[in-house]
């Protein structure tokens, strides 16, 4: 398989399109390869069931032109930092090869979400060890950057990325997970993100971060290491975009 430019690896089926689907559509019209890999199913979502979850993956994942969707098939609920975990992890990221990889942030109040940052530093570290499941047989791969999504308010990004081109079918994609969210006509119970409202609320988020950077729409993200900049002009002298 072709190496990827950027994976996002995200707990639950929908986690990846809410909190980053705008910059890999972006990425994606730029002509980067794009991945997501799913840690779990779903299973334990109080709407919808794991095939149902599956399907609107499959979806979403057209919708954003991936190069190539997988599930790890951890247990939801019961995501853990453990052996197991990082070795079957390890196996994903030296098989695809991603550059950079777009993950939760550590202390995500959601214990998947925390533990799956964990898992996802310890892996990327793990992936570029010759000795680490050598037996396998895989090569050893280096990430270059791990970076996180969906953190306090509290916490200053590191970079911001201007979506406004892709915002609207970054809710396309995010709407293919119809189970999850606000339908009149059906019975399941509510959840956080099933209220009429939830859609308004997170443009009010994206609009936000693009005000920070003159855009109408961004995604936020959190670098833990330096960033090793090679041109500092280039990169503090771009335009602001503005808008009407």
């Amino acid at each position: 398989m072709e190496p990827l430019d950027i994976l996002a690896i995200g707990s639950h089926p929908d986690d990846v399109e809410m909190q980053c689907a705008g910059t890999l559509l972006k990425m994606k019209a730029r002509g980067y390869r794009t991945g997501v890999l799913d840690v779990t199913r779903g299973e334990m979502g109080t709407r919808g069931t794991p095939e149902i979850r599956a399907r609107e993956a499959e979806k979403a994942a057209e919708i954003m032109g991936l190069d190539v969707r997988q599930n790890l098939e951890l247990p939801d609920g019961h995501v853990w930092c453990n052996e197991e975990s990082r070795t079957r992890l390890v196996r994903v990221i030296r098989a695809l090869k991603p550059k950079i990889i777009l993950t939760h942030y550590p202390q995500d109040p959601h214990p998947d979400h925390a533990h799956t940052a964990q898992l996802v530093r310890e892996a990327a570290h793990l992936a570029h060890l010759m000795k680490y499941d050598g037996e396998n047989g895989q090569e050893r791969h280096f990430v270059n950057a791990v970076a996180h999504y969906l953190f306090p308010r509290t916490v200053t990004p590191t970079f911001l990325v201007d979506i406004t081109e892709f915002h609207e079918q970054k809710f396309d994609a995010i709407r293919a997970h119809a189970s999850q969210f606000y339908n009149p006509s059906g019975n399941d119970p509510e959840t956080m993100l099933s209220g009429s409202d939830f859609f308004e609320r997170l443009r009010a988020v994206e609009q936000y971060f693009g005000h920070l950077i003159n855009a109408r729409f961004a995604e936020a993200f959190v670098v833990q290491e330096a960033l090793n900049v090679d041109d500092p002009v280039a990169l503090l002298t771009r335009p602001m975009n503005p808008y009407s």
